[in-house]
C-alpha cells in the first residue's frame, strides 16, 4: 500500500537493480525495494530510529565480518 502524500527518492548508491527508496513522510521514515514496484513491504523508522541507524551506517557498524 502506498502510504499517502509519500515522495520517493532512489538511494544515489543504487545501481544494477539493488536499489533502496526512502521517503520522508512527516514524522515517519519510510524505506522500500524499489524492485518491488511500490508493492513490496515498507520499513517505517521514527527520526530517532533514522538517525541512530544511519549514524550506525557511517560507523560501519553493519560491516560484514572478514
Amino acid at each position: 500500500m502506498e502510504p499517502l502524500g509519500a515522495v520517493w527518492r532512489k538511494s544515489t548508491r543504487s545501481a544494477q537493480g539493488n536499489c533502496v527508496e526512502v521517503s520522508f513522510s512527516g514524522e515517519t521514515i519510510l524505506v522500500r525495494d524499489t524492485k518491488a514496484g511500490g508493492e513490496g513491504a515498507t520499513l517505517a523508522f521514527t527520526p530517532g530510529e533514522w538517525t541512530a541507524f544511519t549514524e550506525g551506517v557511517r560507523l560501519g557498524e553493519f560491516e560484514l565480518p572478514r
